[in-house]
């Protein structure tokens, strides 16, 4: 099967409006199963928006991101990525370097973190209370929270923060800075963590970059590039997707007003809550930074894709799936059968879940707990929204209340 339409723009011009999904990502049940898509860069593509389609785009080794690294591929930027982090290796590579830290991030390794983290939550929320309304939400708790968690895990000074953050957002920016300072920023980033790294190695630690130092110097596992590289990305991957997604489901919650009231009623729904914003949440504009390269011709979804060809996954469109969940288009806190792909599918499945998981459930469950009747503190319509990123986020959430819980 082959598709004869016109390939669509992509990345799509309404994919920064606020949380909504982009009118071109709608109706995915009817059509093509693969629409073909022109980017700005680099020529046209495939993208893949049904659930099982885009799970086999995630997990097949047919389709590589390591083939994709470097090359003047199908892009939404005008730059080429000059150096290789794990998200552009495929196996045996990337699993080389994600058993590096894989055990420091697992459901029980997580859960030893709660007490700190809990800890953190209070004094940020006790921060707040003191400062009194009205306050940003996103500055007051959402970014400082998974900031220091990451921080103190990985060796990183927190008071580092202000800078690296800047770096950070640079970094994951498609088209809100120029190349030159997207470059520049990455640059800084990768000076900095092998400064910390050179630290460890004269005053090792009890934390990850000694973990990394030591795998290197001392087993070989890893190049000093690599190391610094996925050093980077741990920092990054730490702490930009959860403050992001805290925030975005806070919005979403406020927006929706029936939902809060039923997490308010039952706070141990939490959990079913954040799988459910988890899916229903678009959290990046469609991965058009991260295509897969079809090694070979194959079949997806009935059509023919060719080797060489890029292919780019829709993952909001694949968790609205009417194939896979029932009212897709409906949030539902209470949501039992879930199985989304929220956080990736496959070799490159989100390493840091399980803590993003602890934070965001133990986040929501205390600020609606010590504030119970937060809202909005201006018209829903001027809350401003970062444009021209990886990553879906608020610039600021101004928020007021009138109760607070011990």
């Amino acid at each position: 099967m082959t598709t004869t339409h016109e390939p669509l723009n992509f990345p799509f011009d309404d994919e920064y409006d606020r949380l909504n999904v982009p009118a071109q990502q709608a109706g995915l049940a009817d059509g093509d199963p693969l629409v073909r898509v022109h980017l700005p860069y680099g020529g046209d593509g495939w993208l893949a928006r049904r659930y099982e389609d885009v799970k086999v785009v995630l997990a097949d080794p047919r389709f590589s991101r390591a083939v994709a690294f470097g090359k003047d591929i199908p892009r939404s930027t005008s730059f080429i990525t000059d150096q290789p982090g794990i998200l552009d290796m495929d196996p045996p590579d990337h699993t080389r370097l994600r058993k590096l830290t894989a055990k420091a991030f697992t459901a029980r390794r997580v859960e030893l973190l709660r007490p700190r983290t809990q800890e953190i939550i209070d004094g940020l929320l006790d921060g707040m209370v003191a400062a009194g309304p009205p306050t940003d939400l996103m500055s007051a708790f959402s970014w400082p929270l998974p900031i220091t968690v990451i921080c103190e895990l990985l060796g990183v000074p927190v008071e580092d923060r202000v800078r690296f953050r800047v770096w950070t957002d640079k970094t994951l920016a498609i088209t809100a800075f120029s190349p030159e300072d997207i470059f520049d920023a990455r640059d800084r980033l990768r000076e900095y963590i092998a400064g910390l790294i050179e630290e460890r190695r004269n005053e090792p630690r009890d934390d990850l970059l000694t973990a990394l130092v030591k795998a290197r110097d001392e087993e070989d596992r890893l190049s000093e590039l690599e190391m610094v590289q996925f050093g980077v990305g741990l920092l990054v991957a730490g702490h930009e997707t959860t403050a992001n997604q805290f925030g975005n489901f806070m919005y979403m919650l406020l927006t929706h007003p029936d939902e809060l009231a039923k997490l308010r009623a039952d706070p141990a729904l939490v959990d079913s809550a954040v799988e459910e914003m988890m899916r229903y949440t678009p959290l990046g504009g469609v991965n058009s930074g991260f295509p897969r390269i079809a090694l070979e011709d194959l079949d997806l979804g009935g059509v023919t894709v060719r080797a060489g060809e890029a292919v780019f996954v829709d993952v909001a469109s694949a968790n609205r799936d009417p194939r896979v969940f029932d009212n897709p288009d409906r949030l539902d806190v209470a949501r039992q059968v879930n199985p989304h792909i929220g956080f990736g599918h496959g070799a490159h499945h989100c390493l840091g879940a399980q803590l993003a998981r602890l934070e965001l459930r133990m986040a929501l469950t205390s600020v609606l707990h010590r504030f119970p009747d937060l809202a909005f503190a201006a018209d829903e319509a001027e809350i401003s929204w970062k444009q021209g990123r990886a990553v879906r986020g608020l610039e600021a959430m101004p928020v007021t209340w009138s109760e607070v819980r011990e």
